[in-house]
């Protein structure tokens, strides 16, 4: 059985992972420095989200712009999926999931994912 004190804090825990992990969607996701060149490359369908709560490129020869903006994206994204972590004692690969599904839910119709068995789709 598990102590109602563990299970209120387990709560408590899981409500600022979701407060945060909206937050940085809604706020940090795109990254203002780059939102309209991200936007640009969505709609064009050279990048797109991933299943593990980063960015990847639909094609793998990609042009070096796009792999940069890319990987600076993704770089911002790990600094704070890192943060989140940490500030709540969790597993990095559980606040990327978390970041993943939300990114997932936040996608345009019509944009790119790339699903666990690695295939890119239209959402």
């Amino acid at each position: 059985m598990i102590n109602p004190m563990r299970q209120t804090t387990l709560r408590n825990k899981s409500f600022v992972i979701l407060f945060t992990l909206i937050a940085l969607c809604l706020v940090n996701l795109p990254i203002a420095v780059h939102a309209d060149e991200l936007d640009d490359a969505k709609s064009r369908l050279l990048i797109g989200e991933q299943w593990n709560g980063y960015l990847g490129t639909v094609q793998a020869n990609a042009n070096p712009g796009i792999q940069s903006l890319v990987s600076n994206i993704n770089t911002k994204r790990r600094a704070k999926y890192s943060s989140i972590a940490k500030k709540n004692n969790l597993k990095l690969s559980d606040v990327e999931r978390l970041a993943a599904k939300k990114t997932f839910q936040l996608t345009r119709s019509g944009h790119m994912i790339k699903t666990k068995a690695g295939n890119w789709q239209k959402k």
